[in-house]
């Protein structure tokens, strides 16, 4: 699929919108998940276990997509089934009474995610001209990211209005409802975007794939790596909110507010994603990338500090829920511009691929070592080492 002479054309909106349906899906499931396994009684250690599988079974279904999307000449089907997959697994949820079923819908949804990500990365790359990359993929990411604002007010407002015969059932129909979104997602992406055939390469294997990537591609992945294993996911943000807020609010409203925390922290996200791409257009890529690494380092610190004090304060934890969203709108469109920079058209599908396998076993061992720390030692200590790794995932990355 050749790029296209203007960054803003009907693929990249296309995409854009699709992905934006498919956020509302995930955010309004993720974002009272919290809530639901604390009203089931499920532990914050295995929580964080549940997320970092999730994301690392993710991140290894994207290296073998990776390579697929170098040799294939069609990719639109497969992301297409991995928006369906991945839109609706999780209403899995709504059956749950305990961790075994959260974790099977996890894995399923974040299968579906890992098949098509390399793929819609790849497809987006070659649908913007190389000065228009870091826009185009600032503003898929601003569009994702819009769909997170709107997916946990969505399940904050159903959280209010559905009856409550029992404590988790407002919870197991908002992930029914996540369905409708999740299929939009979808049906976007089979109607909205044209793919152009492109010329397969078959025998392609993957070492071929991995060893035609540049030097200064692993020296990206040695930075995202370090960084990666403090990155925790931030649905570990919502529990940390909702157990600093239980005592004084109850934990209904403190599930409440969280999510609201949450939508605030992915308004950021949104906000930041396109200012941030179109800068990367401009500046030395790398060098942003490290900021908003170093920027990632803060929210640990942040957290950890708000464990420290104890404090419910609500301008406090709206500072660093929004802090943490402006980090994932500096980090994430500028990666992804960066490595098309860095990778050659025939073999930048294995270079998101690989990316996403090393973006993934950070989260899993970010965040299991950050639940196993918050269970084992203080929530403090789990935080502030994810934040020291950060940093030294900036560090590496600027030397």
């Amino acid at each position: 699929m050749p790029a296209e002479s203007s960054w803003l054309n009907r693929n990249v909106a296309g995409m854009s919108i699709t992905s934006l349906c498919a956020d509302v899906c995930y955010e309004m499931v993720l974002a009272v998940l919290p809530g639901f396994t604390a009203t089931i009684g499920v532990a914050a250690g295995a929580l964080g276990w549940i997320e970092g599988g999730a994301d690392a079974l993710a991140s290894f279904v994207k290296l073998g997509s990776g390579w697929y999307a170098d040799r294939g000449g069609h990719r639109k089907g497969v992301v297409t089934a991995g928006y369906l997959l991945s839109g609706t697994a999780l209403s899995m949820l709504a059956g749950a009474a305990s961790w075994p079923l959260i974790l099977l819908g996890r894995l399923l949804a974040w299968f579906g995610k890992g098949i098509r990500g390399p793929l819609r990365d790849a497809m987006l790359s070659d649908a913007a001209p190389p000065e228009g990359r870091g826009k185009a993929f600032g503003l898929h990411r601003a569009g994702d990211t819009t769909g997170a604002v709107l997916g946990p007010l969505l399940g904050v407002w159903l959280l209010s209005v559905l009856p409550r015969p029992t404590a988790a059932a407002p919870y197991r129909c908002i992930f029914l409802i996540s369905l409708v979104p999740g299929l939009a997602a979808a049906a976007c992406m089979l109607l909205l975007v044209r793919e152009k055939p492109r010329e397969a390469h078959p025998k392609t294997s993957f070492r071929g794939s991995v060893r035609g990537l540049p030097r200064g591609f692993f020296r990206l992945l040695r930075g995202a790596g370090l960084f990666g294993l403090g990155d925790f996911s931030h649905t570990l943000l919502i529990l940390a909110a909702v157990q600093l807020l239980t005592p004084a609010h109850g934990a209904a409203r403190a599930a409440e507010i969280a999510a609201l925390l949450y939508a605030l922290h992915n308004g950021a996200y949104a906000a930041a994603a396109f200012p941030a791409g179109a800068l990367a257009d401009r500046m030395e890529k790398r060098a942003l990338l490290a900021i908003g690494y170093a920027m990632g380092a803060v929210t640990g610190f942040g957290v950890a500090a708000l464990f420290v004090w104890r404090t419910a304060s609500l301008p406090l934890l709206a500072l660093v829920f929004a802090w943490a969203g402006l980090c994932l709108g500096v980090e994430k469109p500028i990666e992804g511009a960066l490595t098309a920079d860095l990778a050659p058209v025939d073999a930048r599908g294995g270079a998101y691929g690989l990316l996403g396998t090393v973006n993934g076993v950070g989260d899993l061992a970010a965040s299991a070592l950050a639940g196993m720390l918050w269970t084992q030692v203080s929530p403090q200590a789990a935080f502030s080492t994810a934040g020291a790794l950060m940093l030294g995932g900036a560090l590496v990355l600027l030397a």
